[in-house]
Formats: C-alpha cells, structure tokens, sequence
C-alpha cells in the first residue's frame, strides 16, 4: 500500500486543474483538489464564460442599429445592466454545479479551502497537513495593477462583471486582448469608451495587419485611444474619477479598469520553502514535462505562463496525466495553437504572423482581402472584414492565417485543422468554397499582394 494518502494532490480547480483531476482519476490514480473560492477556476468565474455572454450583450447593441436597414423600424430598446448581470450570475452558478458534478462523478476528493505546500510530498489544507506522491500546482494567475497614487479606485476584470451600477464613462488601461475586448464590449453596451495604452498599437505579438486593421475599426465603432500615453495618478471626486495622463491630460470617467496584464499567482504558496524555483517574471519554472525544479511537484496553465488560454491548460493537463498514468513519451505541442480575440470586430488568429514567418522561413507570400460584408451593405454599418494568410514560397505551405470580421474566431477554428495538418495554398485553392460567406475567402484569394 502507497505511503501516501494521495497519487495525486491538485491545488487550484480551474480548467487545467478540473481536467487533470477528472482525467487521472479516471485512471484509477486516488486524487484530491483543494479549491479556496468557486469551482471552474478564471475562465468559468471572472474570464472566458462570462466575457463572451457580454460580448454577445454587447452586439446587439450594434444589432439594433444594423436592422433598420432590413426593415425593422422599431426604436433601440434600453439596456438593464442589472438585469444581465443576474443573468449571468445565474449561468455561473449553473456551471459550477456542473463542475462539483464532475468531481463527484470522477470520485475525485474536493477540499473547499486554499492549499499550501509544505514539503515535497506534503499539502496543508485547513491546518491538516495531508500527503501526495505528486503535487500538481494549476492556481491560475491574477490580474496586475501598476502602482500609481490612487490605484485603490481601479478596477479589475474580477470585478469588472459585477458593477453596482453601468459605467456612462469607462476608461480602459491596456492594449492586450482583455483591455480591448472590454473596450469594444462597454462600447457596445452604451458607454462612453476611452482605452489609453502606452504603445503605439494595440495587441502586441499579433500580426501587424490586424493590429492595424482593429484599431481603425474600434475607433470607427467609436472608441477614443490615447496612445503612447499612461494614468499616472486618480482622485476620486464627487462626480467621478479624475485621471491624470502622462502627456499632462486630464479625463473624468465614472470607471477606470486595468488590463495591464496577468500575473502568475504563486505568492503565499509555499514555493519556495519547498524549493520550487521561479523565473524573474514569478512564473513556476518547469521543463517540457511539467515538472518543476523539485521532481515531485509538477505545474500547468498560466501559473507556468506559457499561454494564458483555456484550451492550452486543458491540453498541458491531458498531457501530463498521460505522462504520468498512461503514455509517458507523450509531449505538449504548442505549434498552431489558434486564438480569438472578442472585440468588435472580432479577431482570429492561427500560426506565425508574417514578420515571425520571414523571420523564420525568409521568403514568404502574402495573400489579403479586405471587403465590406454582404451583410453590412443593407446595415448601413461601414465595418469591414479582412483576411490574411501567410505562405512559404519553398513548400507552399500555409504558415498563418489572420482574420479581423464578424465570427472570426468561429471560422478560425476550422481553418486551424488545416493548418495543423499542414495544408498546402494549393489545398486552399483546391477548396470549395460556401458561398455567400465571408469563410470562402480564404479558399478564392488568388493574387499574393508582396512575397
């Protein structure tokens, strides 16, 4: 019989650390988790769940208008911020019922507290110390807040969701995914949207054409940027929040929300009594394995800070129990990984962009179409879509694919298959496209704009 009370010790029930759980329990493997707040971790709670139901919110806002073109004369109706957010609640909750039933049906052991590590092979959960074979650490990340003079008045994305009342005024801090999906979401709901970034662009690390393309599309949506500029102080005044900017400009805004980026949570953990080193940014260091510089202590998903995607903490987690109770050569493949971005309009991205792909390949060809949308000729909207894809002149093979439009991340998923089987441009242009759709672009572009 095992020394331990456990094969394996999960702390942290997010996505990566629902799914190891689940997944090597099913093995037959004696599991636990400790989870101090709900079930599902960011994405079901403060992340992916309840940003894309007030994406949707958000696009009727644009939907309302859009119809008149086709007939529908009614007026705009008003929006219940309250009435969403009870909404939402209510899916949340349903969802981390869902989870509880997973862990249950798994029969893998829930300890409803914050875990820490003691030793090697030791947890305290509660003031009991409880052992493990392996310790799995999935406890997410957090978000970053600069320290400025009255940094107390910002807010974050964990609370961005849940306001007492609907922002009329909301600056946003950032130029990431979050920062600019929430722009584009509180501007579909009716604020006014102003997003300060101390860059040039948005979306760092995306390909430039999108880059370029999203921003002239928010601020045709009507989103003010301030770039190049930051907040360095806020007061709290009677009517609102005052900001000070770096250029000297002052903005009065009822919110002002931080997305300056994510943070590892590995503070107060124990991680380095235990002997767990970290990398500088205080990400979890560990090797294609997962594991850490203590052999028995193993971490995945943003606590590691690889990718901070659902889907890649879920496939780091498949990985590792693989590794650990069935197929021990199985590795994590990161190549391909495809990624949406819920702005308005949306962004879909799979492979290199074109600057990583000359970087990598050298010769390369550039195919891109930007179009106003079937849809949008009645709409009235002057939105447009543009695609991208990124070619090696050498094989022939499609290297990156880059779609700013409606339902991008939708038709992104179906292309990234191709991708990751290695699909030729002659494979594209063998395809049928489905027409009328925006999608059958990708299979009609025939005139490389450079190489």
């Amino acid at each position: 019989m095992s020394q331990y009370q456990y094969d394996l010790f999960v702390i942290g029930a997010g996505s990566g650390g629902v799914r190891a759980s689940r997944m090597a329990a099913a093995t037959g493997a004696r599991v636990a988790v400790a989870e101090g707040s709900a079930m599902g971790g960011t994405c079901v709670n403060l992340g992916c769940i309840p940003k894309k139901l007030y994406a949707y919110a958000a696009e009727y806002g644009h939907g309302f208008e859009e119809a008149r073109g086709f007939g529908w004369q009614s007026e705009r109706p008003g929006f219940d911020w309250q009435q969403l957010k009870a909404n939402r609640a209510k899916e949340i909750s349903r969802l981390n019922g869902i989870y509880d039933g997973l862990m249950d049906g798994a029969k893998v052991t829930v300890y409803r507290d914050f875990a820490t590590i003691k030793g090697a092979h030791t947890v305290t959960v509660a003031g009991t110390d409880i052992s493990a074979e392996r310790i799995l650490v999935a406890v997410g990340g957090w978000p970053f807040v600069p320290d400025i003079a009255g940094k107390e008045h910002a807010i974050t994305s964990n609370e961005i969701f849940d306001l007492a009342s609907f922002p009329q005024r909301l600056a946003v801090v950032g130029g990431g995914y979050i920062a600019s999906e929430f722009a584009s979401i509180f501007k579909g709901l009716g604020s006014q949207v102003v997003q300060i970034y101390r860059r040039d662009q948005l979306l760092r690390g995306f390909d430039q054409d999108v880059r370029s393309f999203v921003t002239s599309e928010m601020a045709k949506d009507g989103i003010e940027f301030r770039f190049n500029n930051n907040v360095t102080a806020i007061e709290k005044t009677t009517t609102g929040l005052l900001l000070q900017l770096e250029d000297g400009e002052q903005l009065e805004v009822d919110q002002v929300l931080f997305a300056t980026g994510r943070v590892p949570r590995t503070q107060n953990l124990g991680l380095e009594a235990a002997g767990v080193a970290l990398n500088d940014a205080g990400a979890i260091k560990v090797d294609e394995r997962f594991q850490t510089s203590v052999p028995s202590i193993y971490a995945l998903g943003d606590v590691i800070d690889r990718f901070q995607l659902t889907p890649v903490a879920l496939a780091e987690a498949m990985t590792l129990v693989n590794q650990l109770f069935g197929d021990a050569s199985r590795t994590m493949d990161y190549e391909h990984i495809p990624t949406a971005v819920f702005t308005h309009p949306n962004i879909g991205t799979v492979g290199l962009t074109e600057a990583e792909a000359r970087a990598k390949y050298g010769e390369v060809v550039i195919f891109k179409s930007e179009f106003r949308a079937l849809k949008h000729t009645l709409s009235g909207s002057q939105e447009r879509t543009l695609m991208k894809l990124v070619v090696d002149k050498a094989s022939d093979r499609v290297l990156g694919l880059h779609m700013v439009g409606a339902e991008a991340g939708e038709i992104t998923q179906g292309f990234a298959v191709a991708l990751k089987a290695g699909a030729t441009k002659a494979v594209f242009d063998a395809t049928i496209g489905i027409h009328p759709t925006a999608a059958e672009e990708f299979v009609t572009m025939r005139t490389p704009v450079k190489a």
